[in-house]
Parts: C-alpha cells; sequence; structure tokens
C-alpha cells in the first residue's frame, strides 16, 4: 500500500482536528486447542495461550501510534465461541472461564475481550445452554469480558426458545449490576447474522472459520464525514443527495485506507501466525461533540434525528460508506455501515429527550443501518417476555433481509421513562425509553422457530 503526499496530508487533518482515530485493533485468537474434560485445567489453558498470543498487541499498538500517529483508541482480543470450548468440560457453569479470560485481559491491559459466545441459531447444545445461564453472574463478576449471541441466521430462521430465555437473561444481568445502573446489559448482545470477524464490542468473536491469529481494524470516522458535509453546506454551490453521497464515499474512502495502513503495520509487527484480517469501516459515534452520526443527518436537512426522513438519509449515508470503503480495500468485513448506540451519540440522546426519536423510529432505521437497537434504555421493570419480543422484531428484520441486526439493550433498575442514566466514559449517557404497553407475553411462550424466510433457498 503506497500513499502520496496529498493523501498523508488529508489524513493528518482528519486526525487532528475531524476526530478520525482507529477505534480498535482487535486480534482474534482460536481457542479450540484449550479445550479439555476438566472445566479448571480447560481454563489454566485458555489465560496461557491468551497470554502468550497476545502479550506483545498492547506494546505494538503503542510504537504504531507513535511512528504514524494515528491514535488507536482501544486494544480488544476476540476468541472462539467459549459455548464451543466449554462444553467438552461438563461442567454447570463457565464462570470459570470468564474470569480466565478477565485476568488475562487484564494483566495485558487490554481494554475488552469478547466470545464469551454461543451460536444459538437452530437450536441449543448443553454447553449453549450452560453458557446462556452463566452470562449474568460472569458479567457482574469481570469488568472486561463482552457476550454475544447468535439466535437467528436468514439460511437457519428465528430460535424463538433462545430469544425468550435471553429476556430473562437480560433481566437477572440489569439486576446482578443495578447498582451501576445495569451496566452489564451494554457488554451483551443478540444477533441475527453474525459476522465472525467483527473488531467492536460487545459483538466480537473469533469465527470458527477464522485462522489461529488474525488481526481485525475498526476505524471511527463520523467526524470526518461531518466536517466534509460542512464544508460541502458551505461552498455556496447548489447541492443535491448525489453530491451528498459523492463527498461521503470520497470521505470513507480515506478513512478505510488509514485503517488498513495501521492494520496491516500492526499485523507486520505482531508476526508469527498472526495474519491481517479486515477493515470494519463503520462510522461508530462517540459522546464528543461532533463525532456523532444523528449530527451528520441533521446537517442533510432533518430539523431532529427521528423526524420523517431520518430512515431516508440513513439509508444514503451507509451505502455511501460502504461503496467508498469496498474501493479502498478489497479486506472490507465486521459490520461495515453506520452505527446508531443511543447512549454513544450526543446528539442522538438530545433527540430522545425531545421526542423525536423513539423506540419505534429506531427499530425502522435499524433495517438500513449496520448494527441495530444499541445501547438502547429501557425502564427497570420491562418484563422478560417484553425484552424477548423487542429482541425478536429487531432479529426478524436482519434475518428477513439478509443483513446483520443486532440488540443491547438496558433495563436499568429503579429507573422510567425519561430518567436519565450515566455509564461514562464512551458507553455515554441514556435517556430511558418507554416501551409499548400492550404485552406479547402469549406470542413469546408459544416458543418453537420462525422458519428461514423463501430467500434462503439460494441453491
Amino acid at each position: 500500500m503506497i500513499f502520496d503526499l496529498e493523501e498523508t496530508r488529508a489524513i493528518l487533518r482528519m486526525i487532528e482536528t475531524e476526530h478520525l482515530d482507529i477505534r480498535t485493533v482487535t486480534l482474534g485468537i482460536s481457542l479450540r486447542g484449550c479445550a479439555t474434560s476438566d472445566i479448571t485445567e480447560t481454563s489454566r489453558r485458555v489465560y496461557e495461550h491468551i497470554m502468550r498470543s497476545a502479550e506483545r498487541l498492547v506494546p505494538i499498538a503503542k510504537e504504531v501510534n507513535a511512528t504514524y500517529g494515528v491514535p488507536i483508541v482501544n486494544k480488544r482480543i476476540a476468541v472462539t465461541p467459549i459455548a464451543l470450548i466449554g462444553e467438552p468440560t461438563g461442567a454447570s457453569s463457565y464462570v470459570p472461564l470468564a474470569q480466565a479470560l478477565d485476568r488475562a485481559a487484564e494483566e495485558l491491559g487490554i481494554d475488552y475481550i469478547a466470545g464469551f459466545s454461543a451460536l444459538c441459531e437452530k437450536g441449543m447444545t448443553t454447553g449453549d445452554s450452560v453458557l446462556l445461564e452463566s452470562i449474568p453472574e460472569a458479567l457482574a463478576t469481570t469488568g472486561r469480558v463482552c457476550s454475544s449471541i447468535n439466535v437467528a441466521t436468514t439460511r437457519a430462521g428465528i430460535n424463538m426458545d433462545a430469544i425468550a430465555l435471553m429476556g430473562h437473561v437480560i433481566r437477572a444481568l440489569a439486576q446482578a449490576t443495578a447498582d451501576r445502573g445495569g451496566i452489564g446489559c451494554a457488554k451483551l448482545v443478540t444477533f441475527a447474522n453474525m459476522p465472525e470477524d467483527n473488531p467492536f464490542v460487545a459483538g466480537a468473536n473469533h469465527g470458527i472459520g477464522e485462522g489461529d491469529l488474525t488481526l481485525n481494524v475498526g476505524v471511527s470516522g463520523p467526524g470526518v464525514v461531518l466536517s466534509a458535509l460542512r464544508r460541502l453546506r458551505e461552498s455556496g454551490k447548489k447541492i443535491s443527495l448525489t453530491d451528498v453521497a459523492e463527498t461521503i464515499k470520497r470521505m470513507s474512502f480515506k478513512v478505510t485506507r488509514a485503517g488498513e495502513l495501521i492494520g496491516q503495520e500492526v499485523a507486520r509487527r505482531l508476526g508469527g501466525k498472526v495474519r491481517f484480517g479486515i477493515v470494519d469501516l463503520s462510522l461508530a459515534p462517540t459522546p464528543a461533540m461532533g463525532d456523532s452520526v444523528a449530527e451528520i443527518l441533521e446537517i442533510l436537512g432533518l430539523e431532529r434525528t427521528g423526524c420523517h426522513g431520518t430512515t431516508a438519509a440513513l439509508a444514503l449515508l451507509t451505502d455511501a460508506v460502504k461503496k467508498g470503503g469496498a474501493m479502498a480495500t478489497s479486506s472490507v468485513g465486521g459490520l461495515s455501515g453506520a452505527f446508531i448506540p443511543v447512549s454513544e451519540d450526543h446528539d442522538m440522546v438530545a433527540a430522545v429527550k425531545c421526542g423525536a426519536l423513539s423506540l419505534d423510529k429506531l427499530e425502522a432505521m435499524t433495517a438500513v443501518c449496520s448494527v441495530g437497537l444499541d445501547m438502547v434504555a429501557v425502564p427497570g421493570d420491562t418484563s422478560p417476555a417484553m425484552l424477548s419480543a423487542i429482541i425478536a422484531d429487531e432479529i426478524s428484520i436482519g434475518t428477513f433481509n439478509n443483513k446483520t441486526t443486532a440488540v443491547r439493550i438496558i433495563p436499568v433498575p429503579g429507573k422510567g421513562p425519561g430518567e436519565t442514566v450515566d455509564f461514562g466514559g464512551l458507553l455515554g449517557q441514556a435517556i430511558v425509553m418507554p416501551v409499548s404497553k400492550y404485552q406479547p407475553d402469549g406470542f413469546i411462550s408459544l416458543g418453537g422457530r420462525i422458519p428461514a424466510p423463501v430467500i434462503s433457498l439460494r441453491n
């Protein structure tokens, strides 16, 4: 990869004034060689293998940061779905495995370690069930461990039994972390069509089709896109949505190029079996001013994010980001689009506060963005069945449209609609959003599977 002088100058400007950063370098580690028939021995092997594989990740990320001047905000690890590693032990709880992951992450200086996960799209094995039952204690007693559960794919359909269980798991996890606003739920995500190479938490995992060690990169460029659109607006020229799309594509191209440069260099310096995987070019907002996806939508002419026209504007944004990134690299992967995590985007929080953005409108927006209902706070007394129904609605959008969707929802203990909860740091602040007063219990209690859609019949 060769950068010319003008491209280098553009990247430096994006770093200095437009919030460009590498949101994460995530090392995927296969744990398939760690499984044994004893939970204590397996936990020991998992800890030692991670320590060996990732001992140089943080120092090298810092070296690359210093060399290129591109901020690398997070250093993360993703591992093989733990349900696969834990099942041979026959243990009744995988909390010891979560604690082994957490201990390794803490000693290595890793921000988050993800992969306390299970693949349940068509059914649940004993190991899958044990992992789901372990989640509340595992995430409540660890600081860096993240969990993801895949409950549906377009090819397999939707496992409603797993979704029904997730409602109870989420409620139990919120109660287990009630002293921290239910923050444990911020480390748990429920997926349809979960990717194997996603570098972002909480949904990262090292897929079973991956090699031993893979370095994936997640870039973040809402500020870059926002600044470019402001310049376009202020140019005085008559512009159209076609001009907007072209501007976003050009910025996405530049951001992706910077991400691949850093990812390739980190992988090269790690050496050994580490190979470079993908660039996830998702626009990932932060609570900082000027680093917001909602601000991008509003500079296009929406009075407030959530008003009519929001879904169309978000569709334009997501499509242009994907097209620009795909021209920049042959290694696009992960989620790659636009994220709309409510609490992590200050302007989205403002839209909820003024009543412009509702849970129903968010759900509509997820049909065209790259994730789903993300970092959404709901009342603490929301029932497990209601949580499951919200998940089922979102998962069906992904399953029947052959795309990834996910839910990261937080029933905030002791809080009601309109109240505020502060999660701190990149997780930001959320306004508790009301849910429907009508109950879905009868539907959720039916259980079983929603069959795969007809678009799955592709052979």
